[in-house]
């Protein structure tokens, strides 16, 4: 076997018999390089040569970091590498091979693959060695080719199979007699022992199943045996395939049973010489791996049919890899995003170009504007993408969404590991930034580029396979890990913050007012619009105190994670401004609702009326008045408890002095408390209102005073 590494410089004279077949041209400086990957059989050596892709070799371009590409030319004859090193150029052939095949049979109008049929075993010309490749190869086209063989052989096998054995019946059991004419219950059928062919033919398919679980080949098994599976083949593959193999040879003489045999020991023994037809040229070539490459990538992370104008853009440029997943700014199912992919194929540790920096920035620009295009251009074709995708523009602010990008390149395992890897590249320039102005990651104009890494192993491996299955399993899985990433890598260069205005603040107007301080450090990524993100530059500290100061006059302002609901991180923020805001009262007006979350939309705006009557509840309620900070609504029970803060003071009034859209929690009563609430919940997890017990059963549904202590479980405060 004879290997090439794909664009690497060979002297002339090292290499100049071996790519005879290519018509290879030497350089200026009596060097060749080749630019194909792949597998081709040369007649004259009587041998094949397989191409690798570039990503073998390293920086300092070594292949497992210590050989010389020279030295591996001949693999045969190269004794510095070692068994692991040996088995692993073995398989990583065939992943090459089957990945080509995929690609071909997907893209067969593609224009880079050239090939031509493999050679067959037969009885011709002895080759100086096999690949484990031919002999896959050759397994998969016997099945193909002798398939009359196996029927053959099968009828043999099963003739008379089914006819009863009279003897073996009269003798061995009893006959019941019915009408004179004697009944034998349990008829004794002709047995069948393992016969020398069907041995061999359950091993035969035993290797072809595991080439197709392992590798992915099309196997067509319709022959009913019982194969070798599990650990039971595993014991096969570690020499007692050989051994066995070995054991039944003497029992086979025609040329096919031979031919068998032969192609199931060499597979079991890769160094074990077959006969290949050595007259015909035979291979299957690509002449740009960056292509393949890139239909790997978008096979195995992209969106199949994205929305016309995305991938293939207006201005010519086409897209490497785009799909829509959830956005970085909250993780809300509905409100998607385009992510925006780049594939490099490059020599391990090949820096990327400031062209495709560029071009990278202006994918990013076009799918903004396709996604405002949606939104301005009202085309009724356009309707249903109008609902599945966000507009990008929040139009109070004028802030723009964050658009993921990034490069996804291919690196090796040091370890030679085909496990799934993701990793940030390790080059040194792993993000660039576009940007118009500083500190303003939500402008539409500031635009960043990730880089990251695939184990080029795995992801050749999993295309190979055509495994539905398992490409979606991974498409969802590294989908999210890129968002990941991206999200924090984000929140290693800015620091993100939630906001929402304090009471009596009108927050249109302020944002208005304050708009060129605030525009492209606010979005606003959440269903409730008086939620706002925040994102300041770390490297601006100043600055950013500066800012902060001023909002935090008018808005509650907590640091919260990208993509994180704020409603949890504010909650407490909230709780101990309201506490402030009430003076620091811990009263608890208990208010008894079932049904909440239906009964709950009638007073979005916070604005309630609790009925009061002549009961000690209600007494203990109006002596406290002054005391009541919180609102609980519950059920006589500790789950489904919702705590908000009271904006203001409780007044007591009439039924007919209420405002018509202050919603009552029992209707047709005299009098009752007037309490305006703070719309954003409170945290209740350590509260339980069970243990407020009603005055009587005719009071149970009726509202109650308690002070917070009394119902905290381990008399921790809700709100200092």
């Amino acid at each position: 076997m004879r290997v090439i590494i794909e664009g690497y410089c060979y002297r002339a004279s090292a290499v100049r018999d071996v790519l005879r077949e290519l018509s290879s041209l030497e350089n200026v400086g009596g060097e060749i390089s080749v630019g194909y990957v792949g597998y081709y059989y040369h007649p004259q050596l009587r041998d094949c040569v397989f191409i690798l892709p570039k990503v073998l070799v390293n920086e300092e371009n070594k292949v497992f970091s210590r050989l010389d590409p020279h030295d591996i030319i001949d693999l045969d004859h190269c004794t510095e590498l070692s068994s692991e090193e040996r088995s692993f150029i073995y398989e990583f052939a065939v992943w090459i091979y089957r990945a080509i095949e995929v690609f071909n049979k997907s893209n067969p109008n593609s224009g880079i693959v050239l090939h031509r049929k493999i050679a067959e075993m037969g009885k011709g010309k002895r080759v100086l060695s096999n690949t484990f490749l031919d002999i896959l190869l050759s397994l998969l086209r016997f099945n193909k080719e002798r398939h009359s063989f196996f029927t053959t052989i099968l009828r043999n096998l099963h003739s008379g199979y089914n006819k009863i054995n009279w003897t073996r019946t009269i003798s061995r059991s009893t006959a019941w007699v019915q009408n004179d004419v004697p009944v034998y219950l349990n008829p004794v059928n002709k047995k069948r022992q393992i016969n020398t062919d069907e041995e061999l033919i359950i091993i035969y398919f035993s290797i072809l199943n595991h080439i197709s679980e392992t590798y992915g080949f099309p196997v067509d098994i319709t022959l009913g045996f019982e194969l070798i599976k599990g650990r039971k083949f595993e014991h096969y593959l570690k020499g007692y395939g050989k051994r066995r193999l070995q054991q039944i040879k003497y029992r086979y003489f025609s040329d096919i049973q031979l031919r068998l045999w032969e192609m199931c020991y060499a597979f079991f023994d890769k160094a074990h010489q077959i006969h290949i037809v050595a007259e015909q040229r035979e291979y299957l070539l690509v002449k740009n791996f960056n292509i393949v490459f890139e239909a790997i990538i978008d096979e195995l992370i992209g969106d199949k049919e994205p929305p016309r104008g995305l991938k293939d853009q207006d201005d010519g440029k086409r897209v490497d890899h785009i799909y829509s997943y959830r956005n970085l700014t909250n993780n809300e199912e509905d409100r998607p995003i385009y992510y925006i992919g780049d594939s490099k194929y490059y020599k391990i540790g090949n820096m990327i170009s400031d062209e495709s920096v560029y071009k990278q920035f202006t994918y990013a620009r076009n799918v903004i504007q396709w996604n405002l295009n949606l939104f301005l251009d009202k085309s009724e074709k356009d309707a249903a993408l109008r609902k599945e995708h966000p507009i990008y523009r929040d139009e109070l602010t004028e802030g723009y969404n964050i658009v993921p990008n990034f490069f996804i390149s291919a690196k090796m395992d040091e370890k030679l590991s085909y496990a799934d890897n993701v990793s940030t590249t390790n080059r040194e320039n792993n993000t660039f930034l576009s940007r118009h102005f500083e500190n303003r990651l939500f402008d539409r104009d500031t635009l960043l580029v990730y880089h990251y890494d695939v184990n080029f192993l795995y992801v050749v491996s999993l295309y190979a396979r055509e495994n539905a299955h398992q490409k979606a399993q991974w498409k969802q899985k590294v989908r999210e890990l890129f968002r990941e990433k991206i999200q924090a890598a984000l929140e290693e260069n800015y620091k993100f913050y939630a906001m929402t205005p304090k009471s009596g603040l009108n927050h249109e107007k302020y944002l208005r007012e304050n708009f060129q301080e605030l525009l492209g450090k606010v979005y606003r990524p959440f269903d409730d619009t008086n939620y706002l993100s925040l994102a300041l530059d770390k490297q601006k500290e100043s600055e950013n105190k500066d800012l902060l100061d001023k909002l935090q006059k008018d808005y509650y302002v907590v640091e919260c994670p990208l993509g994180k609901n704020p409603t949890s991180v504010l909650s407490g923020e909230k709780a101990q401004n309201s506490s402030e805001a009430v003076h620091g009262r811990k009263g608890v007006l208990m208010v008894m609702m079932e049904k909440y979350a239906t009964k709950s939309a009638n007073f979005t705006h916070g604005k309630l009326a609790v009925a009061i009557k002549m009961t000690v509840e209600s007494m203990d309620i109006v002596e406290n008045l002054s005391n009541i900070g919180y609102v609980l609504f519950h059920h006589r029970s500790d789950n489904d408890q919702h705590l908000f803060s009271v904006k203001g003071t409780c007044i007591i009034k009439a039924a007919g002095e209420l405002e018509d859209d202050r919603y009552k929690n029992i209707g047709n009563k005299e009098l009752y408390i007037s309490v305006d609430i703070d719309t954003t919940e409170l945290s209740s997890g350590n509260l339980h209102a069970s243990m407020i017990k009603p005055a009587s059963k005719e009071t149970r549904y009726d509202a109650q005073f308690a002070w917070l202590s009394d119902l905290e479980s381990d008399n921790s405060k809700v709100a200092e």
